[in-house]
């Protein structure tokens, strides 16, 4: 497999966590967040929202969205519960990372540390780092009482979850607020298989 990948994305090291997590052998390729210039040229036959993370599978296949990448990864694996419900409580937190937690999180992460043009973004800064904080108190009120997201293990929505929460404080979020978050960071830490975004 062939992933085209971005060192500081949250999205691909998603998909590099569950790789490592399953022992998948794959090859990276890296591509620039910052200067899309060549991106029709490299991912236009593969991806037409030419965005990273996209996965060329061993038959040539390509796939894009992190969120399809894992699901297609994780399907069969013990990442995905076989318990129905469970298995839609996952997608509904994949679904709440998606729709309130990356565009807030990920987003003024991207413009404070990483678009070289944080200036530019300052007047909508404050609007989008409140987004944040409350996708990261819905998910402290639901980590309270319980080690993960789903279940009694780790599932794919941690790592979906996982990926953006703990680089928080790049997008100006104090995570201190959020003990139960904390707890549960430290969890998917420590549990096997994981490697640091920086891997």
């Amino acid at each position: 497999m062939l992933l085209y990948d971005s060192p500081v994305s949250g999205n691909c090291y998603k998909v590099r966590l569950l790789l490592s997590h399953l022992g998948l052998p794959y090859d990276r390729r890296t591509v620039d967040v910052v200067d899309r210039s060549n991106r029709p040229d490299l991912l236009g036959g593969l991806n037409p929202a030419l965005r990273v993370p996209t996965l060329v599978l061993d038959d040539g296949g390509p796939l894009a969205e992190s969120g399809a990448i894992l699901w297609y990864l994780g399907e069969g694996s013990r990442f995905v519960p076989v318990d129905p419900y469970e298995r839609a409580q996952v997608l509904q937190w994949m679904f709440f990372e998606q729709y309130d937690h990356e565009p807030a999180i990920a987003v003024t992460r991207f413009w404070l540390a990483y678009s070289g043009r944080a200036h530019e973004f300052a007047d909508r800064v404050p609007e989008r780092q409140e987004a944040g904080r409350r996708a990261l108190a819905a998910m402290d009120a639901h980590l309270r009482n319980r080690a993960y997201l789903v279940g009694e293990r780790l599932t794919l929505a941690d790592l979906a979850l996982y990926a953006y929460t703990h680089v928080a404080d790049e997008a100006g979020l104090d995570l201190a607020q959020y003990p139960a978050v904390g707890r549960w960071l430290e969890r998917v830490a420590s549990e096997p298989g994981h490697v640091p975004i920086d891997a």
